[in-house]
């Protein structure tokens, strides 16, 4: 169970909003489409759900398809777009009844007042949705996305506007639908993608410049580089490290904390190890530096703007 990408190509008059990208994404997945203002990741959903048709390429989704009519398609997407459109007007309650009238739900009424309590949105149920701050406006979206159950939720910046414990409570609940479905979320806060994401798509101008788990995204300087934090039993200096033959660059973190860099192809760990022991020194730790996703974005999607 998948959706499956292929080739993506996305053309307005003389400026290519994507260009030739293909992915695959398998239920179970919280999957974080990053990059720049202008990179294609709108683009992208809105062709996943049918709203727009690409240039050339295709989308498959649970094997069927994405084109005009696709009935069946639609019906398994829930989408929460950046900018939330509302009936302000209405109600919630009454909102969310006309979405699931839509949807054309068996349990309508059952269901509403379900997403109303999963959404945390019981105490606006019976509020114009125009009253709403635009966090619980960002909820009622979320609420119409998910009122169909559907098995694949694409969210665009679905935490805009939220307050840290609304956050929190948002944050969980797609953690939660994520266990079953795939969820495609795209935000421009890096600290949301860490704590939701399994895996990150980053675009840039159009193109796909990275597809990988997040603990295996890296930047083109660490593709060519080992970077390992050491504790050593004694005090060493930077100088004294740097002299080993294949160390090029040492940065003290101090009490006796090191950050090894290295250019070698094969792992310095066991040799690192070795010249310690010889220098009547100990390693008390050894471990690969944690990776920035903030870093690695910035690293991949800076050559150009996109503002």
């Amino acid at each position: 169970m998948s959706i499956v990408a292929s080739g993506l190509t996305k053309i307005y008059g003389d400026q290519k909003a994507l260009d030739d990208i293909s992915f695959e994404i398998h239920e179970g997945q919280i999957v974080g489409l990053l990059g720049p203002n202008g990179a294609g990741k709108t683009t992208t959903m809105k062709i996943i759900t049918g709203f727009m048709p690409a240039s050339a390429g295709e989308v498959a989704v649970y094997g069927e398809k994405v084109g005009p009519g696709a009935k069946k398609v639609k019906q398994m997407i829930g989408y929460l777009p950046e900018h939330n459109p509302l009936y302000l007007d209405m109600y919630v309650k009454e909102y969310l009844g006309l979405v699931a009238n839509i949807h054309n739900l068996k349990n309508k009424k059952e269901r509403v007042v379900e997403v109303i309590e999963m959404t945390g949105l019981e105490k606006e149920a019976h509020k114009k949705i125009r009253m709403l701050s635009k966090g619980y406006r960002q909820r009622v979206g979320l609420a119409q996305a998910i009122i169909h159950d559907p098995k694949i939720l694409i969210l665009d910046e679905p935490t805009s506007g939220l307050d840290p414990n609304q956050l929190i409570d948002i944050r969980s609940l797609i953690k939660t639908l994520g266990k079953d479905r795939i969820v495609i979320f795209s935000s421009h806060i890096m600290q949301e993608v860490e704590a939701l994401c399994d895996r990150a798509i980053i675009l840039n101008n159009g193109n796909l410049v990275a597809d990988d788990a997040l603990d295996q995204l890296t930047t083109p300087e660490e593709r060519r580089t080992q970077t390992i934090i050491i504790e050593l039993e004694k005090s060493m200096s930077v100088l004294d490290l740097e002299k080993l033959g294949f160390i090029d660059s040492v940065q003290s973190l101090g009490q006796n904390k090191f950050v090894v860099r290295s250019s070698q192809s094969s792992d310095i760990r066991p040799l690192l190890f070795d010249q310690i022991v010889k220098l009547e020194n100990r390693l008390l730790g050894m471990e690969a530096a944690q990776k920035d996703i903030s870093t690695v974005f910035e690293s991949l999607t800076k050559s150009d703007s996109n503002d």
